[in-house]
């Protein structure tokens, strides 16, 4: 069983340090050595809440998404990603804080459990639920291309307005990431009425064990979303 439970960053730092090792190793396999997510700064930001997926028997950390919270004060890691070449990015975040935004980052899930789309399926969906206990109506995130369709399924949309029509070669020059956002997290007008239903199941029940199903089979996952 994988249980995904959700914490704010400055709360529980063993588990900050666990995240962000996982986070690192998978970026290896990648041939990526640092992105702007995998920082550590986040372990002591105020406006930082995690999500961290662990298999319930062993302990293990599988997996994790964050949320950082566009406060004004620290810069969102996908303000420093995309400011090497586009430094509207700044304006743009600028521009959603009154209304009240954040950042969906450092998605990643461990070998041991790939080909059950606990990152790209099931982390996701957490992150996009919780965003009701956050106050965040708007939220952004950058993806790499095999998880574009899988994000516009959830309700994110191409943010154009950056970048080369929202796409940047980041983060080293073989690989290419898309802005994306949300603009209305309570309803998900944009998203498929399955995932709808799913990211609002959660909401309603943000303590649930429930038989998920993914690409690669049937994962029970048991789900603690209080912060």
């Amino acid at each position: 069983m994988i249980k995904i439970r959700a914490f704010r960053a400055i709360e529980d730092l063993d588990s900050c340090k666990s995240f962000a090792e996982g986070h690192a190793n998978v970026l290896r396999d990648y041939g990526v050595s640092k992105v702007t997510s995998s920082s550590t700064d986040w372990f002591y930001n105020p406006a930082a809440y995690v999500m961290i997926a662990e298999n319930k028997e062993t302990g293990e950390t599988v997996g994790g998404i964050r949320i950082h919270i566009a406060d004004g004060v620290t810069r969102l890691p996908m303000e420093d990603a995309i400011a090497i070449v586009d430094t509207r990015v700044y304006d743009l975040i600028a521009g959603y804080i009154p209304v009240g935004t954040g950042e969906l980052c450092g998605l990643w899930n461990a070998k041991s459990v790939a080909g059950y789309g606990l990152g790209s399926y099931f982390l996701m969906r957490v992150g996009i639920s919780v965003t009701n206990q956050l106050n965040l109506p708007t939220l952004f995130a950058l993806c790499a291309p095999h998880t574009l369709q899988i994000s516009v399924e959830k309700g994110f949309e191409k943010e154009t307005s950056i970048g080369n029509e929202g796409t940047f070669i980041y983060p080293k020059l073989d690989l290419v990431a898309t802005s994306i956002i949300i603009k209305n997290t309570k309803d998900l007008p944009g998203a498929l009425a399955s995932e709808r239903d799913l990211v609002f199941e959660l909401r309603d029940n943000p303590n649930i064990t429930r038989m998920e199903h993914g690409p690669k089979g049937s994962i029970e996952i048991s789900y603690n979303l209080n912060f």
